[in-house]
């Protein structure tokens, strides 16, 4: 019985450094340095400081910037805590109307544009963390920006354009465009 145990107590240290310490370690160290920028966070640094992750969606709400989608993560916005979906199915009341106070606010912030809106600017992703909107949703919002910041529509469409990414190795995926990115750019006109 002693021998048992003795064997047992010796497996589990053996199989914890395995795999708690020595996996670990092994799989940072390859992701380190096959992919630093992903195992970093993929983080966006500006002036010497974070300013978000290319992976996770930032709440946005001035005029002067592009707005991302709905985030699912209530309360608070792009938590990343609380990623996941509403579970809210298209039957569900509380969606359509969701749907409904998202399609007025667009409405109120740019009443002038009276061009469809994008479903994925009313939706939120299945994560509540989509940090990306496709072109079209970012073109639904170029008047707006555009008219905040008082530039040309044109100029602010050739950034839209210059940060529109394609579709993973030219055929998975959709156009999109990240709008932390985009935005930081914007404001590197200043």
């Amino acid at each position: 019985m002693r021998q048992h145990l003795k064997t047992a107590a010796a497996m589990l240290l053996l199989w914890s450094i395995a795999t708690g310490i020595a996996y670990p370690l092994l799989v940072t160290g390859i992701a380190q340095i096959a992919f630093p920028f992903q195992a970093n966070g993929s983080l966006i640094v500006q002036d010497g400081k974070p300013a978000g992750s290319a992976l996770i969606g930032q709440p946005f709400s001035g005029p002067q910037y592009f707005w991302g989608r709905p985030s699912a993560t209530a309360p608070m916005p792009y938590n990343a805590a609380a990623s996941g979906d509403s579970n809210l199915g298209p039957a569900n009341p509380a969606l359509a109307e969701a749907v409904k106070a998202r399609i007025q606010a667009l409405k109120d912030a740019n009443p002038h544009n009276t061009a469809p809106i994008p479903v994925d600017l009313v939706t939120a992703s299945a994560s509540g963390l989509d940090p990306h909107i496709s072109p079209a949703a970012a073109e639904y919002q170029v008047e707006r920006v555009a008219r905040a910041r008082r530039l040309p529509p044109e100029k602010v469409r050739e950034l839209v354009k210059k940060h529109t990414a394609g579709r993973q190795l030219g055929v998975l995926g959709e156009l999109r465009v990240n709008v932390l990115q985009l935005n930081l750019a914007l404001d590197a006109l200043r």
